[in-house]
């Protein structure tokens, strides 16, 4: 019976589904959700009006009133904007909203939000009204936010109707700042009184990309000189006066790069640029973000004072910038969309943010942010991270091109990153575009290169350009037209490979190859501190912390093969207490005795011993010449041969 019986019961329960379903009595599907209208291209009648209260440093909660004209009765939804051109995923939190409350006149409109959407509010709007006003409260807690600093970001502060696009609609903001900052922003003030400011009249699509950094320190340098027609400032807010003091050397760096770029581009797509720079390491430490009149870099308090020790983001500067003509004037066709809250789709990734990261690598070495050693110093650490890049056996560089959409703003925990790969199109895009450069150069005799395409494809810009997209097709007649050559079975080869055969292509064609020595270069050096770990990646497979904690592990590397992971902690080497002397001296030692090198680790609260049959040297990447070859980058890093400055 034993063996019997859930046969039996199963039967019994197949019968019940059977006569449910025929009966209809069984589960239902739930009413589909209201539809919200799709963005239009059509004419919006009024302008929106914003008014922003950021003083409240005490509790750190920012208050919106918004009036928004109504252009018709009947059911209207309002929008709060999800997704983040810059992050090109929907990173934005609704969360932060509370308090939300809806007038018409004196009604009070009761709101609806969306089951399925909840960034959508529906509501009934009265045959009578002509105006809403809407009241609510961003808390953001310490986001943006600390004594000394803010950083604001429109899109976080409004909402607006479904059913049109963002350019067609007018909207006139105004802010509050707390007392004694002092403010920097692309847009364009039209009354400042005290710690009140009202700004001119423009689209909701230009004030979504304008963002407003304040500060209690706050210093404004013009890069540009007087008189001239395209004015570019640097803006500068630290946690004390010190940090803003930025040092002749780099003053002349930021000078040179906003005359060197345009000179690159053919062109200044915009009225004015405003560089929103904060030395903090308190807040918006270690990151940036492009606009299309702006861009905002983050920094450590003390980068001028110390900047090697902040080499790694070293070509943040011209990377951010050069984004005003990759990514915002031109930008691919299916990363655009009419309003924030489409789906973005960001296929064309290793060519917006992939060639840009080739730029601001090339640029970096030009201007002086770092020497030149460093530029092919950083190069070689760009070639070992593309050809150990082991996830490409599963995931190619196109699929990588989606990462943000589902690993953008703390979605994923990448732990394994060599393997699951996360937007590796930054760096596998220096080493693609290198090879562009050094194959249109060799297929035109030292004639044509991507220098010639950057003025093409991207020049032309003038004051407040309208927004150009690109797609695939494009970019591929742009480097025929250049360098004839059939480039999309170039892309398609690489960007679906799913082996490093051509990964390192770039260059051998410039006169380089990658290899390892036991000493690691300079740049190397200043990376590990910077990053806090000692970096066996090259060797063992692994990176350790200060305190002796392993914070990566290469995929199937050596040390995953001897069964250590993430978060062991390293106790011991043979007999000796861990430290990265004492393992290095280990490697040393066992690539003469051929002895497997001994370690006791601490995981999961249990001790053991481990051992990883290792007998080589320590392996730090570097560039060497290739005998016999012209050496091509030489070249490329002295940018002005190839752009007549």
């Amino acid at each position: 019976m034993t063996k019997i019986l859930p046969i039996l019961i199963l039967s019994f329960s197949h019968i019940a589904f059977t006569q449910a379903v025929q009966a209809g009595t069984g589960p239902r599907a739930a009413t589909p959700a209201p539809q919200i209208e799709a963005p239009r291209d059509r004419v919006f009648h009024g302008v929106i009006k914003l008014e922003v209260d950021a003083s409240d440093m005490v509790h750190k909660i920012i208050h919106v009133r918004q009036r928004i004209p109504v252009q018709k009765s009947g059911d209207m939804v309002l929008l709060y904007p999800e997704w983040e051109t810059t992050s090109h995923a929907a990173t934005q939190t609704v969360a932060d909203l509370a308090g939300l409350s809806i007038m018409a006149g004196e009604t009070k409109l009761e709101w609806q939000r969306d089951t399925v959407n909840p960034y959508a509010f529906h509501i009934t709007v009265p045959k009578t009204a002509r105006e809403l006003r809407l009241d609510f409260q961003i808390l953001p807690a310490s986001r943006g936010l600390s004594p000394d600093m803010l950083k604001l970001q429109w899109s976080k502060l409004a909402l607006y109707p479904a059913g049109w696009y963002l350019r067609n609609i007018a909207s006139a903001a105004s802010l509050t700042l707390p007392k004694d900052f002092q403010f920097a922003t692309a847009l364009e003030s039209d009354v400042v009184s005290g710690n009140q400011i009202s700004f001119k009249q423009t689209s909701v699509e230009k004030l979504m990309d304008a963002p407003v950094y304040a500060g209690r320190y706050f210093k404004r340098v013009e890069l540009t000189p007087a008189g001239t027609a395209v004015s570019v400032r640097l803006n500068m807010l630290g946690d004390s006066e010190a940090a803003i003091a930025i040092t002749p050397e780099f003053l002349t760096r930021y000078q040179a790069m906003v005359a060197t770029v345009p000179k690159l581009f053919k062109g200044q797509p915009y009225p004015h640029f405003d560089f929103l720079v904060t030395l903090s390491d308190t807040i918006f430490s270690g990151g940036g973000a492009e606009h299309s009149e702006s861009t905002e870099i983050n920094l450590p308090a003390n980068f001028f004072v110390n900047p090697d020790a902040q080499l790694r983001i070293a070509s943040l500067h011209p990377h951010e910038y050069a984004h005003a003509w990759n990514g915002r004037y031109r930008q691919p066709a299916d990363l655009w969309t009419p309003n924030l809250n489409t789906p973005m789709r960001g296929s064309l990734l290793w060519m917006y943010e992939g060639q840009t990261e080739f730029w601001g690598r090339i640029l970096t070495s030009h201007l002086g942010f770092m020497t030149r050693q460093q530029s092919l110093d950083a190069l070689a650490m760009d070639a070992a991270f593309v050809s150990a890049r082991v996830g490409r056996q599963w995931k190619s560089l196109q699929d990588s091109t989606i990462d943000p959409v589902y690993m953008a703003g703390g979605k994923a925990a990448v732990r394994w990153r060599d393997w699951q790969r996360r937007e590796d199109y930054y760096v596998e895009g220096v080493m693609l575009w290198l090879d562009v450069e050094m194959l249109m150069r060799e297929r035109s005799s030292g004639k044509k290169g991507l220098a010639d395409f950057a003025g093409s494809f991207f020049g032309g810009g003038k004051a407040n350009s309208a927004i150009s997209t690109y797609t695939f097709a494009d970019i591929c007649k742009g480097l025929n037209q250049l360098v004839p050559y059939d480039w999309a079975a170039y892309f398609t080869t690489r960007l679906q490979a799913h082996d490093a055969s051509h990964a390192l292509d770039g260059l051998t064609r410039s006169g380089y190859r990658l290899i390892y020595t036991d000493e690691p270069t300079d740049y190397f050096t200043k990376m590990e501190v910077d990053a806090g770990t000692t970096d066996f990646s090259h060797s063992l497979g692994l990176t350790v912390n200060s305190k002796g904690v392993v914070s990566s592990v290469t995929w199937e590397g050596r040390a995953f093969r001897a069964g250590i992971s993430l978060g062991a902690r390293l106790l011991n080497v043979g007999k000796e207490a861990y430290s990265d002397t004492v393992l290095k001296q280990a490697i040393k030692s066992a690539a003469v005795s051929k002895e497997a090198i001994e370690l006791t680790v601490m995981e999961d609260g249990k001790t053991r011993s481990v051992a990883i049959n290792y007998t080589g040297s320590l392996r730090y990447p570097r560039l060497e010449r290739i005998p016999g070859t012209v050496d091509k980058l030489e070249g490329l890093l002295s940018l002005p041969v190839y752009v007549g400055g």
